[in-house]
Parts: structure tokens; sequence; C-alpha cells
């Protein structure tokens, strides 16, 4: 039946764009596919499905780039209550080529770009924006719609949608809250995909347990590199008072208000308290050199500005935390988010800790948590795992708790890039390990040749690297967000 279905899509899509097709653009000329519908231009094709509308085409070297709306329910359990804009990009290559479906989990980007997924296979790239995040919000909103099988179910439906048209095999990716994204869209909807690559994915199955967290901060990088973090973030917080009227006068200056965490002070805490974290997400042992050596010694400004480079004193503004209200919510309510203690900080100088998630959401949002969602997830992924590879980086605090495998996981993987960040990737990774999850991506994508099905170490990426399309660096966001 779902096939029929889907036929029965693609002879609809065919009938509906016959009348408006034109002449294939130079871009990129369209592979033979072996039906009448690869005579009709992509951008006609996509447009034929309801619901799509475009927004922008860029021109991009050898393929097609487009921005698109698509129109989704705003609650998928009932459809006819109402419906949203959701944004979303096709990168096209060719039709005869697989499709990787990627989504970062926050706003999607409008200018062409290729996951490292999508090198490897040298395929079509489909992007979502996740829900809530603007423009892609309904109006009004109603936040109860905002979870992760609702999220799910953006994807299935775009899958659904786009499917008749890219009808190769099709790979899930997205990094950090991205990657658990992709993962929570495999759990709900596992027949989508024929693979998934996730990285650096945090599994907080247990919000109220943190004490990986703890150990992570003992124990990575090297103890001269840490001590100079600790020493930083702790005379940050002794200097409270003069730093603090250093805040006000920025904040004065950029017009920034303090409405929704309370006051300036719990903002300042915050920004503090993630600085060895940010420093650990974001960079590299080598970049401790950049630190102050002697943070007794050192002036306020250099103080002030190491702290704001890494954490950014404007991430709990009002202003920063808006664009940002809808992770704060799902973490809030379903994905849980890490507290660590500070042994190194006498208590006397710490008055809040790491706040809980409620604290950056606006008070007229309700939130209640659901303990059990992530418990579900993490049960699924140790038990039903098929075809999924999980890349962490071993310097990334986020991959502390992180998913892992049971006796139930059927060609899965859990890989680690030696001395990376939260920007880890399977480049990153040590030689046999990235040999191997090249070659499990090739094959589950289709495009795996002969001789890399014999001998993975045969395996690398089929699309040359582009220095403007594929993006290697990790996404950074100031603030504790994954």
């Amino acid at each position: 039946m779902r096939k029929a279905l889907r036929w029965l899509l693609a002879l609809t899509v065919l009938i509906g764009t016959l009348s408006t097709a034109g002449a294939a653009t130079a871009a990129q000329p369209e592979a033979t596919t072996g039906t009448a519908s690869s005579d009709v231009d992509i951008k006609d094709r996509l447009l034929a499905i309801p619901g799509m509308s475009l927004i922008q085409e860029k021109p991009y070297t050898g393929y097609r780039f487009f921005v698109l709306n698509y129109t989704q329910p705003i609650d998928h359990r009932h459809p006819s209550k109402g419906t949203f804009q959701q944004r979303i990009t096709v990168l096209h290559k060719d039709t005869s080529r697989p499709t990787v479906f990627y989504t970062g989990g926050y706003n999607v980007s409008t200018n062409p770009s290729r996951r490292e997924p999508t090198q490897i296979v040298d395929g079509n790239q489909v992007s979502m924006e996740y829900r809530f995040f603007t423009p892609s919000r309904p109006d009004p909103a109603d936040w109860s719609k905002l979870d992760i099988w609702q999220a799910a179910s953006d994807q299935h439906r775009i899958f659904e949608a786009l499917k008749p048209i890219y009808h190769q095999k099709w790979v899930s990716t997205g990094g950090s809250k991205g990657g658990m994204t992709a993962t929570y869209y495999e759990r709900f909807y596992p027949r989508d995909m024929d693979g998934v690559v996730a990285y650096v994915a945090p599994n907080d199955v247990v919000n109220d347990e943190d004490s990986a967290y703890d150990r992570f901060f003992g124990q990575v990088g090297t103890k001269e590199c840490r001590d100079k973090l600790n020493a930083v973030q702790r005379e940050a917080l002794v200097r409270r008072e003069p730093l603090e009227k250093k805040y006000e006068a920025y904040a004065a200056d950029n017009g920034y208000t303090f409405t929704t965490i309370g006051s300036l002070d719990k903002a300042y805490e915050a920004v503090v308290l993630d600085y060895v974290w940010g420093f650990w997400q974001y960079s590299l042992l080598t970049d401790c050199d950049a630190i102050p050596a002697d943070a007794a010694h050192a002036t306020d400004d250099q103080i002030w500005d190491s702290v704001d480079t890494i954490s950014g004193f404007s991430a709990y503004t009002d202003q920063g935390l808006e664009t940002y209200t809808p992770y704060y919510y799902q973490a809030g309510t379903q994905l849980g988010a890490p507290t660590i203690h500070f042994p190194y900080i006498e208590k006397k100088y710490i008055k809040y800790g790491y706040q809980p998630p409620r604290n950056f959401v606006p008070r007229s949002i309700p939130m209640k948590f659901q303990p059990w969602a992530m418990r579900d997830v993490d049960t699924w992924v140790r038990h039903h795992a098929n075809h999924m590879l999980f890349v962490y980086g071993q310097n990334d605090p986020w991959g502390a708790e992180r998913f892992r495998l049971g006796s139930g996981a059927r060609d899965s993987y859990v890989f680690t890039a030696p001395g990376l960040n939260h920007g880890a990737n399977v480049a990153g990774l040590v030689a046999d390990e990235k040999a191997l999850a090249t070659a499990r991506v090739l094959e589950w994508a289709g495009v795996a040749s002969t001789a890399v099905q014999s001998d993975p170490s045969a395996a690398k990426p089929l699309a040359r690297y582009d220095a403007k399309l594929d993006v290697r660096d990790v996404e950074r966001e100031p603030a504790l967000r994954p």
C-alpha cells in the first residue's frame, strides 16, 4: 500500500507539472532516470508538491539550490487544527543520486552548504528548519506542540513529499541538537531512512544525574590547561562587583535587558559559569595558550575579554535568549540539561549555580518536564539501532553523556575522534574507524563500489572537497547549548 501511494503521488506530481515544464537550466543537467519525469525541470517538480512554495533560488556551480516553504500541520495528531510554514532548503544534484536529510536542530541556513555525509555520498541534500524557530513558528504559538515526536513527524512528511522525486536511498544527519534530532526521527520513523549519521549528540537519560560531566571536567585536556581555565572562571566571580559595573555599561550601550532571566546578576553568573564548558566545547587544547596564565594578577579587561570571547556576555540577555527560546523550552520539557559542580570555587562566590532552562524561557510559556522522553529514546537505540553511526569528540563536554549501543543494535557504531571538540566528524577519526565509517555510509546510501564492499579501507568521499560548500567548523553558539 505504501509503495502504491508513493507511485500515485509521483504520478500526481508529473501530471501537475507537465503544463509548466520548461527547459532544464545549464547549472547541472538531470541524469536520465528512465521515466518521463526526468525531462521536467526540478524546480517545477518541487513546486508541484502540494503545500510547497518557493522563497528563493540561489546559484551554485554543479547544483541547484532552493529555499522553500512547506505547509505543515501544527499538530500532526490533529492535522485539521491549523498549519504553519516550515522553511526547508534543497541542494539538488541529481535525482539518480542518494539524498542526505540534514537538520541542525535550530534555524536553517539559506546559503548553499554541504554536510559531511553529503560529500561522502556525492548526493542531494534536504535541510529542515526545526519547528518553532522563526520564521518556522505557528502564529499563535501553542508551545505544547513543540516536542520531539512532532518534529520527527515534520521530517517524515517532508520525506514522504520528496521521496517520489528523490527516489534513491536516504541518509539522515545532524550535529549536536541536530544529531539528537536525527536520532529521534529514527526512533519514531525507523523505516524512512536507510542510515543515520549523528554527530556529537548528547543523551541526557536521567536529567537529575549528571556526575559524568563532573568526571569529564576532572580529566579533560591537561592539568595545566584545566588550572588556567578554572582560575579565570573563579577570578571573574571574585571580581563580580567591578566586572558587573562593566556589564551594566555594556548592556546600556547595546540596549540589552534581563527580564527573562530576572537580573543582570543572574545573567553575569550564568555567563561566567559557562566559561570552562564553552572552552572545551569550541576550542582545542592548543588554544589554552590564549588563556590568561596568571588570573589573579590579570587586569579586569583581560578577565572580561577572555570570558566574553568564550561565553559571550550577550548570551543571557533577553535579546540573546530570544532566538533560542525553542531550545530552552525543549531542554526544560524533554531533552534535559546538565548541572555541574565547581569544587575549585568557594561557595560564597556562587549564588545560583547552573540555572535550569525554566530561567531562560519567558514565564508566559508553561513548561513541565517529561522524564520518560529521553529514557524511551535511549532504550530504543540500545535495543533497535540499525544502520546508525554516532561520532563524538574526545574533548567535547556534551559527549560525557552519549548514546550507547546494546546487544540489539545491528550494523551500528559509536566512534570518538581523538582530541576533537564539538566539531568532531568522520574525517577526524583514526584511520581504520574513518575508513569503516565512510564505507558504511556509502553502503547505506547504496553507492559503495565493489572494492569498498570487499575492503572498507578503500572508502573515500565520492565528491571532491569544496572549501565554500563543505562546512567543517563547529557551529558556534555562545552559551550552554548543544
